[in-house]
């Protein structure tokens, strides 16, 4: 049966919410430390439901879409906590499900020494994302880096590691030691070479393009608020990253 939300919710200490992808359950604790509700709401419903309920701690894992569950509740006048997932395992009664586990969650939010995650701004996340999309073009380069390092070993040929004298010394080796490589290494080599550092390859250079103008487009609307000199600094690193990838 559908677990309902009690008429009872003036006396609540804390709430344990479990996020999912599209469907949170979330648990309300008394002062008395008793139940007083289960309930599941749907994800557009978020704010909905929590502007029903008197403010109060209000406790998540630390997951994907926390820091924006956190920051809509704490507009409402909520108090959110972001907990770190091995400080509410401890607590965790019974069988492992949603409620159980928000259970788990409101009861970890009640410790006094707990150590939460810092709440982050959107700014922040946004600033993140553009981290993690550089790191991704900088392990891609590097994956394709070593494997062109590979087919020349393959070859008898040492190539020393790093991108500089990769790019220095590819097309003097395959014209030095033409004989010895064979055709088919030779266009593989010279294809990744120029995916890795943009020297050809029309559609590289289109979808180079397209990167840089969905990362400045992105971070634009950050000056355009704030006007942060972090924000400008970010702008001009990144820009010179999808330069040098062009």
């Amino acid at each position: 049966m559908k677990p309902k939300m009690e008429a009872n919710i003036g006396s609540l200490a804390v709430i344990g919410v479990d996020i999912g992808k599209e469907v949170f359950h979330i648990v309300g604790l008394g002062v008395d430390g008793k139940i007083a509700f289960r309930r599941k709401i749907r994800r557009s419903g978020l704010k909905e439901a929590f502007e029903k309920l008197p403010p109060c701690i209000v406790g998540m894992e630390a997951c994907l879409s926390a820091h924006f569950v956190s920051r809509v509740l704490r507009a409402l006048g909520h108090e959110p906590r972001i907990i770190p997932a091995i400080y509410v395992k401890p607590f965790l009664k019974g069988q492992k499900n949603d409620y159980n586990d928000a259970e788990a969650i409101a009861e970890a939010a009640l410790r006094p020494n707990l150590r939460v995650v810092q709440e982050k701004s959107q700014d922040q996340l946004d600033l993140q994302a553009c981290h993690r999309v550089r790191s991704r073009l900088v392990s891609r380069r590097t994956a394709t880096i070593n494997q062109i390092r590979a087919f020349l070993i393959e070859q008898g040929i040492a190539v020393r590691a790093g991108p500089r004298a990769l790019r220095n010394s590819l097309f003097a080796i395959l014209e030095n030691r033409k004989d010895e490589i064979s055709p088919r290494i030779a266009l593989l080599t010279v294809g990744d070479h120029r995916l890795v550092f943009g020297r050809a390859g029309p559609l590289y250079r289109r979808l180079s393009r397209s990167d840089r103008q969905a990362l400045v487009h992105l971070l634009q609307p950050l000056a355009d608020d704030g006007a942060d000199e972090f924000v400008e600094r970010v702008q001009h690193r990144f820009r010179r990253v999808c330069d040098a990838l062009a």
